[in-house]
Order: C-alpha cells, then sequence, then structure tokens
C-alpha cells in the first residue's frame, strides 16, 4: 500500500509539471510538429479577462538553418509543409497553421520568387481545406466589405484557397520581397490571414511590428488580429499575430 502511494505521488508530479509545462503564465502551448530538422508550435497567450493577447506561431533555429533550398541539397527527404494544431484555447474563429516553406518561391514572377515561408492562419478546420478542390467555388469572391481596402486577387491553389495580396504592398512597386500580409477566401468566404515572410527576413531580423490591414466587416464573430510581431529569442523565431478585437458578424 505504501508504495501505491509513493507511485501516485510520482505520477500526480509528473502530471502537473506536464500541465505547467503548457500553461506558464496564461501562456498555452500546441503540439510540437517535425519540419525539417527542426520543430515548430503554436501557442496563445491569454489576458487576465481570458481574452487573447497573442496567436504565435514558432519555429526553433533548427528550422530555419535546416530548410534547403533545392532539391539538390539534402539527401533525406522532408516535407515543405505542415498543418499545425492551435491549442484549445485559440481565439474563435481560429482552428489550425497551414505552414509552407517555398524554396524558390512562387508566382508573381521576380516579385514572391524568393526563399520564404507562407503562414496561413485558417479559420475553417483541416478537414475542410483539404476539401477546398471545386475551382469555381475558388473564384467566387468575398464581398468587397470583407477584405482589405485596395486588396487584388491572386492566384488560387487547390487545398488552401485563393489568394488576397495588398496592392500598396512594397514589393508590387519595385521594393525588394521581405515579407508581406495576404488574406484567403473560397466560396465567397474568407478563410485565412498569412503572414509571408522571407527566410532571410527572419534569419536577420530580432524585432519587427507592422499593422495588419482591416476589412469593414468579418463573416464570422471573434477575436481578429490587428498587427504583426516578429521576434528572435532564446533560439527560435514568433510569428505573432496580436492586437486582437471582438468583431460581430455583419
Amino acid at each position: 500500500m505504501k508504495n501505491f502511494f509513493i507511485l501516485f505521488a510520482i505520477v500526480a508530479f509528473m502530471g502537473s509539471c506536464k500541465k505547467e509545462d503548457n500553461n506558464k503564465g496564461n501562456v498555452y502551448k500546441g503540439t510540437e510538429v517535425s519540419f525539417w530538422k527542426g520543430k515548430a508550435w503554436t501557442s496563445v497567450k491569454l489576458n487576465t479577462d481570458g481574452t487573447p493577447d497573442q496567436m504565435i506561431l514558432t519555429l526553433d533555429n533548427d528550422v530555419l538553418s535546416s530548410v534547403a533550398m533545392s532539391d539538390s541539397t539534402s539527401t533525406q527527404h522532408y516535407a515543405d509543409n505542415a498543418n499545425i494544431p492551435l491549442p484549445k484555447e485559440a481565439p474563435a474563429p481560429f482552428s489550425f497553421i497551414m505552414l509552407d516553406w517555398n524554396p524558390h518561391g512562387h508566382p508573381p514572377a521576380h516579385i514572391y520568387d524568393k526563399p520564404h515561408f507562407d503562414m496561413h492562419f485558417y479559420m475553417t478546420p483541416e478537414t475542410e481545406v483539404m476539401g477546398y478542390m471545386d475551382s469555381a467555388k475558388m473564384m467566387i469572391n468575398p464581398g468587397a466589405d470583407y477584405l482589405p481596402a485596395n486588396y487584388i486577387g491572386a492566384n488560387p491553389v487547390p487545398m488552401m484557397g485563393k489568394h488576397w495580396m495588398d496592392a500598396t504592398s512594397g514589393e508590387l512597386h519595385g521594393q525588394t520581397f521581405t515579407q508581406t500580409f495576404l488574406y484567403g477566401s473560397y466560396n465567397g468566404q474568407v478563410v485565412f490571414y498569412e503572414p509571408m515572410v522571407t527566410l532571410d527576413f527572419l534569419k536577420n531580423t530580432s524585432d519587427f511590428q507592422r499593422p495588419i490591414p482591416q476589412p469593414a466587416k468579418v463573416q464570422k464573430a471573434g477575436y481578429y488580429p490587428t498587427k504583426l510581431h516578429i521576434t528572435t529569442h532564446d533560439n527560435r523565431t514568433d510569428i505573432i499575430l496580436e492586437g486582437f478585437t471582438y468583431r460581430e458578424a455583419s
């Protein structure tokens, strides 16, 4: 009987440690996912009243140092994309993050063809996103009020959605692409927010902040971020959505 109580105490202690590891100062960590030779994970920081303060995608330094620039640079195959779960404390309407590494960039040519990450913060479940295959639905646009002013349609991508980019962003006017912020849609619904950031920018930036362009209306009630914040610390890089405000659907 004595041994039983000792074993119970040890198990309880280990369980409490695990809980604290995933909940430090109102920060709730999601499951770590292997990405190249490193790890990626999400976390959510809540205010004392339970409202969201930050929603974070973290890439450790092993991710940034191991992603390959071409298929020939590594003898081992690594996936260039991963769906990363958000903790259950994540604010509605956000569901999960799709992380994509683009070693050669993607269209438009001579603009977004630098090695970069696409970070899709989805507002729809992963199973639904995997069904975004209908080309007709891909081209049904949300009403203009549900996208920020000056956003223009770009490429539709199966199992992602149609992308929308900021027509005022510097890389569309002769500047070198470093970072930008996109929206995504499918079947007339806004389905993701997307920071798009080059590898060089992440490696050479210790602290960066910018506003997120805002639409006049939203289709789903919930908490929406107004700022993008990128920080580097403790051998990792955090891509943070913050400045959350609650908005009603309209």
